[in-house]
């Protein structure tokens, strides 16, 4: 779809906001899609504050080549609405993957997530990564925003900055904080509490009794949010850098942990053995016997793995992704759990 909107406007620079407006992604999606056609020469980045982007000549091949292969989309994600048997029908993400609501607070956590949001009651999701956090987030959010969070983010990439145009001037372009002010949508800071203290100081007075920001880079012109205006954030205790300041968790007023859902797990037809080991795994991390243990992330793409190399790759692979402190207890768990020797996955001699 990206490259279908480039090729048809050959001449037209993109940032990663327009083409998320146009097709009602979110951000970070569209954001790895246009790098993925830079990669492969399909389109061209002519821009770095913010990445803006344009066809190629190999652009229309792509695209036509993309509308012949992809699934036909759903008009509107579905609804959270009891089946039956009084189960949450599964919800369409933006990427056409279904997500399957958890139980949060006696309701399914997507409704949770709107009611909480009607609210304008911030929230923090917390947990590993790969256990379902973003995908929550885009299922309960069509119109998510979203900020990919690191040390390196700056005011700029959240509020906006001043970016050469076509014509060798200079103009201010709205980063997706003011964006999301001003249309009253959902933001999701992903990894937020990478994001250095300083740079989110910039978002506080959006989210308290204010609802406004001044953008100072622009002759201080003051930004009022929207109705519908939400932020929600995820944080990943483990990984290196990652830093719950009081700040931070004082602006959000739930905080919800997340954890893979191994009975998903099962029900999505993931290698029982496979699941089974995970879950052994999590529990030895839970006791502090283990750093690391697979999430649904790792179990989806071990079966896909199995389903396209077999079941002894994927298991072979389940090694080989485990951090090196963990890998020998991996090792010995995976090899309990199948009765034969396995090792990471590697190549053999040569054929």
């Amino acid at each position: 779809m990206i490259a279908k909107i480039l090729a048809e406007q050959a001449t037209t620079k993109f940032s990663v906001t327009d083409l998320a407006k146009k097709l009602g992604h979110s951000g970070g999606a569209v954001g790895n899609a246009c790098e993925t056609l830079v990669q492969r020469g399909e389109a061209e980045r002519v821009g770095s504050k913010p990445r803006m982007y344009r066809a190629t000549s190999t652009t229309i091949t792509a695209a036509q080549r993309a509308m012949l292969l992809a699934p036909r989309p759903a008009a509107r994600p579905t609804r959270t609405v009891p089946s039956p048997g009084g189960k949450p029908e599964p919800v369409t993400r933006p990427n056409g993957q279904r997500y399957h609501p958890r139980a949060l607070a006696n309701l399914p956590d997507v409704e949770a997530l709107k009611r909480l949001r009607k609210a304008s009651v911030p929230v923090l999701l917390y947990g590993p990564p790969g256990t379902g956090k973003t995908s929550l987030i885009e299922a309960a959010f069509p119109d998510l925003i979203t900020v990919a969070g690191d040390g390196d983010t700056t005011v700029g990439d959240l509020v906006g900055e001043y970016t050469q145009d076509e014509k060798g001037g200079y103009q201010f372009v709205y980063g997706p904080l003011v964006t999301a002010m001003q249309e009253g949508r959902a933001l999701l800071l992903d990894d937020a509490t990478l994001i250095s203290p300083k740079v989110l100081a910039a978002l506080y007075p959006a989210m308290d009794g204010r609802r406004q920001i001044q953008v100072k880079a622009h002759k201080g012109e003051t930004v009022i949010a929207a109705d519908g205006f939400y932020v929600i954030a995820g944080h990943n205790p483990g990984v290196h850098g990652a830093v719950l300041t009081e700040a931070l968790a004082s602006r959000f007023s739930v905080q919800i942990q997340v954890g893979s859902d191994y009975d998903l797990a099962a029900a999505l037809k993931i290698n029982t053995t496979a699941v089974r080991i995970a879950r052994h795994l999590a529990t030895s991390q839970q006791a502090g016997e283990v750093g690391w243990a697979p999430q649904l992330r790792e179990l989806i793409a071990f079966q896909k793995i199995a389903d396209v190399l077999g079941a002894d790759a994927a298991f072979a692979n389940l090694v080989g992704i485990a951090p090196l402190e963990d890998r020998d207890t991996v090792t010995e768990i995976v090899t309990k759990a199948l009765g034969r020797p396995v090792t990471a996955l590697a190549l053999g001699r040569q054929l």
